[in-house]
């Protein structure tokens, strides 16, 4: 699989990233799929893919702790590009267990509890998930966080034994916004209100002019703890 990642790596270098996403969707056919939390770069990639592809394949995980404006995202986002965005679920026994024996807001409590919440309402169904496929895409970019720093458009994803696809890598955040702002692309409300990064209501705050990107997630953690599990190497 090591051997794929790179020989798509070689292969794509020098696309742009419609050629590059066209490309990948012909590669994978109907093995590979946008893993959206609906923010700004993942609408940029649903753009893109929607532009490039016949038949798009996109989902989302809904943990049960979203914020309203996100779910108003899903069916806006649906409406507009004439997709129907598949949400997954988390097991409701877990969900139930882990609630009822630590609360409701277990994830205040330490960073261990923390990443049980993250694990049982995301890890899991989006595991479930890519025992479908042979290839996922995300919105992730290097200077998103210091966790991020060295990710590639193709990389071998060990934890999950898939290759990953990374189209906006490189971009910049302000590259992400003019993208949306040329293509009219539908966005969360919630950037607008000074949300950065979007994920759980309790768990993700609005941030003030030069605060870090990460500093609306997980803001009782240190940097190199903001991560949910969904991520890697």
């Amino acid at each position: 699989m090591k051997n794929i990642a790179a020989q798509l790596k070689k292969q794509t270098d020098h696309l742009n990233v419609d050629q590059f996403i066209k490309f990948i969707f012909d590669h994978f056919s109907d093995k590979i799929a946008l893993a959206s939390s609906m923010g700004a770069e993942d609408q940029v990639l649903t753009d893109i893919i929607c532009k490039n592809v016949s038949s798009p394949n996109i989902f989302t995980l809904d943990t049960g702790r979203l914020p309203g404006q996100t779910y108003s995202t899903i069916e806006k986002t649906n409406q507009r590009y004439g997709i129907k965005i598949k949400i997954l679920f988390p097991p409701t026994d877990d969900v139930e267990q882990m609630v009822n024996s630590q609360g409701p807001n277990l994830f205040y409590d330490s960073i261990e509890a923390r990443k049980k919440c993250c694990y049982v309402r995301k890890v899991i169904p989006l595991q479930r998930q890519l025992q479908t496929l042979g290839a996922w895409i995300t919105g992730l970019r290097r200077d998103q966080a210091v966790t991020r720093g060295d990710i590639e458009r193709v990389e071998f994803d060990q934890s999950n034994n898939m290759i990953k696809i990374n189209p906006l890598a490189n971009w910049t955040v302000e590259d992400v916004w003019q993208y949306i702002s040329d293509n009219n692309v539908p966005y969360n409300p919630l950037h607008d209100q000074g949300y950065p990064s979007l994920g759980c209501a309790p768990c993700t705050r609005a941030i003030k002019n030069g605060q870090d990107i990460r500093d609306g997630r997980w803001w009782w953690e240190n940097p190199e703890h903001k991560e949910c599990g969904l991520h890697h190497k």
